[in-house]
């Protein structure tokens, strides 16, 4: 594999990690993205919440979690209290309720500031494996194992990637700046 293929595989999934990062990002709208970084207390460890429930966004503004075994709805709700995501949940029988409550101004404006430092830190990471690439291939060339010319050309495509990707990142976010903002 190519320096610049590697390149192109590590960037993507820098911007794969930052698509996680922005469904954690809480909107108007009932998210089930919003619950994927929570574990729960269970049997003695810490279990991931998707693998013990199912979570459906039944309404705009309502999350549901149904768990597979019917005694770990409690766990599941202090778990979400314990995630501290200024979200409530209802333990209604054997089911989870989370209702969405609308965000003020202020609530809005500082998780859109959280999303442009999750943007940044992706494009930082991005430039990161540019220079690291780009050391490499000085490296060969320096080396002998390639030519001036194959250095120049391989440095250009990665300087490519790293466009390409920082204006992904760009635009996600931008779009994500969107549906926060949104009443």
């Amino acid at each position: 594999m190519s320096i610049a293929d590697q390149t192109k595989t590590k960037m993507l999934a820098a911007v794969d990690h930052f698509k996680q990062e922005l469904k954690n990002l809480r909107s108007n709208r009932a998210n089930t993205g919003m619950l994927d970084g929570i574990t729960v207390e269970m049997y003695g460890t810490q279990v991931r919440l998707k693998e013990i429930a199912t979570v459906t966004a039944p309404e705009s503004r309502q999350l549901l979690i149904t768990p597979f075994d019917r005694q770990s709805a409690g766990p599941i709700g202090k778990a979400i209290e314990k995630a501290n995501l200024n979200i409530q949940p209802i333990v209604d029988g054997h089911v989870v309720r989370i209702n969405i409550p609308p965000m003020d101004e202020n609530t809005r404006k500082e998780i859109v500031k959280q999303g442009k430092k999750k943007a940044e830190d992706a494009k930082i990471g991005i430039r990161e494996i540019r220079r690291k690439n780009n050391e490499l291939v000085r490296k060969q060339k320096a080396d002998s194992e390639i030519t001036e010319d194959a250095m120049k050309k391989a440095e250009k495509t990665i300087q490519e990637y790293t466009d390409k990707y920082c204006k992904e990142i760009d635009d996600l976010f931008v779009a994500k700046e969107k549906e926060i903002m949104t009443v």
